[in-house]
C-alpha cells in the first residue's frame, strides 16, 4: 500500500527546493554553531560596539587572554571577525554588520 501525500505537488516542490542541501546546509549549520558558545557570543557582542584588542576584551569580559585569543582565531576562520595590526597591537572588529543583526534577532526572538 503506498502512502498518500496530503500536500499538493506545487507545495511539495517548493519545500524540496527551499530546504537546504549539501554544502549550503553544511555552511548554515557551521554558521549558527558559532553562536552556540557563551564566550563567542560575548566577544561578538562587544565587537558590535567597538573595535577591541585581546587585552581589552579580556578585561571587559573577565575572560583570560588565552581563551579570548583562541575564540578570536575561531571567529576569524569562520569569517565573523577581521583584524587590523597597529604596531604590536592587533585590533578585532566584526567582519560584517549582519553578525550583530543576527544576535539582535536572537534577543528579539527571546523577548528580551
Amino acid at each position: 500500500m503506498s502512502e498518500m501525500l496530503l500536500l499538493d505537488k506545487r507545495t511539495q516542490g517548493l519545500i524540496e527546493d527551499y530546504v537546504p542541501q549539501g554544502e549550503i546546509l553544511e555552511g548554515i549549520v557551521c554558521f549558527f554553531s558559532v553562536f552556540a558558545d557563551y564566550t563567542r557570543v560575548k566577544i561578538l557582542s562587544a565587537l558590535a560596539i567597538s573595535e577591541l584588542c585581546v587585552t581589552d576584551l579580556s578585561r571587559i569580559l573577565d575572560i583570560n587572554q588565552t581563551t579570548i585569543s583562541h575564540q578570536l582565531r575561531f571567529l576569524k576562520s569562520a569569517g565573523m571577525v577581521k583584524s587590523v595590526r597597529q604596531g604590536k597591537i592587533i585590533f578585532y572588529s566584526l567582519a560584517n554588520d549582519s553578525v550583530n543583526d543576527i544576535i539582535l534577532k536572537g534577543i528579539e526572538f527571546l523577548g528580551c
